[in-house]
């Protein structure tokens, strides 16, 4: 008798919890914004679907839509020879889990072997050696690679104004909510390929809101993995100090499910050897109805943000003691020193790990001076921002072994875990609450981004969890709310962020509006 696999198991839990919540009459029919991975795993257990047609759905979507968006750089060739292998698994009883035959985009600093990887970077159009360790799990889980998403160029960290979800491989993305507003970055096309159902889950990469904020302007879910949760080994790096890589997808259960397969020790990532052994392995199982009721939420307002904001945030609180939870406001203290001491810090960590990362490419500049040189010679580089501050500031930075910097980076990191750590056992809290981004700005490469001060700092500072889900729109542009934990806290950050998403349901699929 042929026992039932593990993750059918997974699959009924979280389709109990998905079941809780009331489903809208337009939402019952299948279409790709609204199915979530256990809808599809059941359209294919029952025949209805197939892997190979869900693939030719989302590379159909591509060619229609993506004119609008841009936040596809190139589809993969092999992606629907994948998706027929998921099939003949299926056939044959022998699938890998919950991502098999599932398509998921990819943010271009992330290596894979079968397409380039540039991070956006025209001196950087060339293979890999081989991939990063997170695409091997994906491929190990049977999930189809559909493609590379766009980004802001180098991750963000190269001009002095950048603008995000510009590259010079791939052009501008643009929120499709409305698309002279900018979708935030550096995982711009990440986000904004989830938010217009161009695959089912995205991978992103954060040092500082790189994930969140496109998620939160793009009204779609993502989430920022405790440091040393998720493997950055060939990751395109800014600071090994802050970098993770995640996923980012339209529910919570999808995020979760990603991560499950994502997560896990990796000895060339240090990061990872601290990922202790009670972490859990399946994130999606966590996410049961109720989980807000009794729970104590930090709610940390930041009016800077705008008052369309903050009402935003006053009808999350609303929600929040709805479900059952209590709220307390608070302000995590030591945000300006925080601000203060970041950016040295990431500058001497940059050229450490970018030259470190440049020499495992086959082909290319060798390290951070050769960069610099590249983009004063090709003129399509300095077609949006044209500055480069950023990399020279790095090449001149102290280097790691300096007093200065070592001081630094100690007090960064050790103010980051007190604010959160200090906050959290003050007022007894199982989490704090923050509105995630701002209403979108509209893009102009003559002014750069916004200056906004972005509630991710502390939580990408310390390497703690972070989640963001849809709380509502100012107009037709959308605002998320974030949830923060202690270290490891990822499963219960998940947990109450699918509470709320359950509770107050607030993401609406993408008009394409031409402006606003």
């Amino acid at each position: 008798m042929r026992r039932r696999p593990a993750f059918l198991t997974v699959l009924a839990a979280v389709l109990a919890f998905l079941t809780a919540a009331p489903v809208p009459a337009s939402a019952a029919p299948f279409d790709l914004d609204s199915a979530d991975i256990p809808a599809l795993q059941a359209r294919m257990a029952s025949g209805r679907l197939s892997a190979a047609a869900l693939t030719r759905k989302y590379l159909d979507r591509i060619h229609r839509i993506d004119g609008k968006v841009n936040a596809v750089l190139a589809v993969n060739p092999a992606a629907m020879s994948q998706a027929r292998e998921s099939d003949a698994r299926r056939r044959a009883h022998r699938l890998r889990g919950p991502l098999d035959g599932i398509p998921v985009l990819v943010k271009d600093n992330v290596d894979t072997r079968d397409q380039w990887t540039t991070a956006g970077s025209r001196a950087l159009r060339s293979y890999p050696a081989k991939d990063a360790t997170l695409i091997t799990r994906l491929r190990d889980a049977g999930a189809v690679i559909l493609g590379k998403a766009n980004l802001s160029e180098w991750a963000n960290f190269r001009a002095a104004k950048p603008t995000s979800g510009w590259s010079g491989v791939g052009g501008q993305t643009n929120n499709p909510y409305v698309l002279d507003r900018n979708p935030c970055g550096s995982s711009a096309g990440s986000a904004a390929g989830v938010a217009a159902s161009l695959a089912q889950v995205a991978i992103g990469s954060e040092t500082d809101g790189s994930i969140v904020c496109p998620a939160g302007m793009t009204a779609t879910v993502g989430h920022k993995p405790s440091l040393g949760l998720v493997s950055r080994t060939g990751v395109v790096p800014i600071s090994a100090e802050q970098d993770t890589a995640g996923p980012i997808a339209r529910n919570v259960v999808d995020v979760a499910l990603t991560l499950s397969v994502l997560q896990g020790r990796d000895p060339a990532d240090p990061a990872t050897a601290t990922y202790p052994r009670t972490q859990p392995s399946d994130y999606a199982k966590f996410l049961r109805p109720g989980v807000l009721h009794g729970a104590r939420i930090g709610l940390w307002r930041l009016p800077v943000l705008g008052p369309q904001t903050d009402a935003i945030m006053t009808a999350a609180r609303n929600s929040l003691v709805r479900a059952g939870a209590t709220v307390v406001e608070v302000t995590p203290p030591y945000q300006p020193r925080l601000l203060e001491l970041e950016f040295p810090a990431l500058l001497t960590e940059f050229h450490r790990d970018i030259d470190a990362y440049l020499a495992t490419r086959p082909v290319g500049p060798r390290n951070l001076a050769g960069l610099i040189a590249y983009n004063r010679a090709d003129p399509l580089e300095r077609t949006c921002f044209a500055g480069q501050e950023l990399f020279e500031q790095a090449l001149a930075a102290p280097p790691p072994s300096d007093p200065g910097y070592r001081a630094t980076r100690a007090e960064l990191t050790d103010l980051a875990r007190r604010s959160l750590d200090e906050t959290l056992a003050k007022y007894h809290l199982d989490a704090i609450a923050s509105p995630t981004n701002p209403p979108a700005w509209k893009t102009d490469c003559a002014v750069g981004d916004n200056d906004v001060i972005p509630s991710s700092t502390p939580a990408a500072v310390a390497g703690y969890p972070d989640v963001t889900v849809p709380a509502g729109f100012a107009g037709p542009l959308p605002v998320g709310i974030s949830f923060m934990g202690a270290r490891w806290s990822d499963a219960r950050m998940l947990a109450l962020a699918a509470d709320f998403e359950r509770v107050a349901p607030a993401r609406v699929p993408p008009r394409y509006l031409p402006s606003s």
